[in-house]
């Protein structure tokens, strides 16, 4: 992968995805307008370069951040915003709770579940993008350690690491009236079985957590 790769953001299309969750046995279809999505997980470069920290376990410039929490990942968007002149997407209060988005900001975001879902599918149906083992990180070829971004097989919208080497942070709630804050967590990571790692897996984990496999990706709407 070209190292310019590293900051590149995707144009993902318009469409629609059918999301899932096995423990309620519910599925709910979601109509998206085109956005544009970072092609690999936030490296620890770049975390470092907005934040001023590196807080990760694994030590490398190119190692995808982990060890971040939903408040850190929505703070770094706002940095990341801020410091290239665009309007932050949050509105950030003490708590979890009082995280509000900005729905007109062009700066940067979470991705939503949806939106996660439909470009890591690109087009696919399946329960993966390609090979597994060509396309991912995981339990069986990883070495139980977190690599670089970009060391697999993108998929076919040009989207590296859509599956395995870090869970990845999404906007939503997994079920409120479950969890309350918890938020959804996507994609599988190293550490993980091959069945984790499919593109309609759902984990979750509460907005203040910080875990050794979870980073996180950017994503921009399209406004004006």
């Amino acid at each position: 992968m070209d190292v310019s790769a590293v900051n590149e953001m995707i144009a993902i299309p318009a469409g629609q995805v059918t999301l899932s969750d096995r423990r309620t046995r519910r599925s709910w279809p979601v109509e998206l307008a085109p956005y544009r999505l970072a092609a690999v997980p936030v490296t620890q470069a770049l975390y470092e370069q907005v934040t001023g920290a590196r807080p990760s376990t694994a030590q490398g410039e190119r190692l995808p951040v982990e060890g971040v929490s939903w408040l850190d990942a929505v703070r770094f968007c706002n940095g990341l915003s801020q410091h290239e002149g665009l309007a932050p997407a949050y509105r950030l209060h003490a708590e979890a709770e009082g995280v509000a988005r900005d729905a007109s900001a062009d700066g940067y975001r979470l991705p939503t579940e949806a939106e996660w879902e439909h470009a890591g599918r690109a087009g696919t149906t399946g329960a993966r993008y390609g090979e597994l083992d060509e396309i991912a990180w995981h339990r069986g070829n990883s070495q139980e350690r977190v690599h670089e971004v970009g060391g697999r097989q993108p998929n076919a919208w040009g989207l590296y690491d859509m599956l395995g080497n870090v869970w990845e942070w999404c906007w939503d709630t997994y079920d409120a009236e479950v969890y309350g804050t918890y938020r959804v967590l996507r994609g599988g990571g190293w550490f993980d079985e091959p069945w984790s790692c499919r593109a309609s897996v759902r984990r979750r984990s509460h907005p203040t957590f910080r875990i050794d496999d979870v980073g996180f990706r950017v994503a921009r709407s399209l406004v004006g």
